[in-house]
């Protein structure tokens, strides 16, 4: 059975850092590109970033680039997001999620996590 377990989220002032994990579990990680996607409320889920299976490539929304980092351990089976220099407009849910197998399809996800809550203090 495929899991997908995030941690990492919480409350932080604005201009802080967050660093968000995901430990999955059940699969070849190592043929998993990995991403992470947000929603905030009223809003639709929107991709925020995503690491290639090799790890040679990543992936972020216009957003973030430059505040975020992504990077994977296959060896720990888990994906990790740095967040620096937060914003009130990067509350949200923060979920973990798998494209099909050695692709970069961030359009069709076919694992999700349960999600994590991150809030942004102004």
């Amino acid at each position: 059975q495929v899991q997908l377990v995030e941690s990492g989220g919480g409350l932080v002032q604005a201009g802080g850092s967050l660093r968000l994990s995901c430990a999955a579990s059940g699969l070849p990680v190592s043929r998993y590109s990995m991403g992470w996607f947000r929603q905030a409320p009223g809003k639709d889920r929107e991709f925020v970033a995503g690491i290639r299976w090799s790890g040679g490539d990543t992936y972020y929304a216009a957003s973030v680039k430059g505040r975020f980092t992504i990077s994977r351990d296959n060896a720990k089976n888990t994906v990790y997001l740095q967040m620096n220099s937060l914003k009130s407009e990067d509350t949200a849910v923060y979920y973990c999620a798998l494209p099909r197998p050695m692709t970069t399809d961030w359009i069709r996800i076919i694992y999700w996590g349960q999600g994590t809550q991150v809030t942004v203090s102004s």
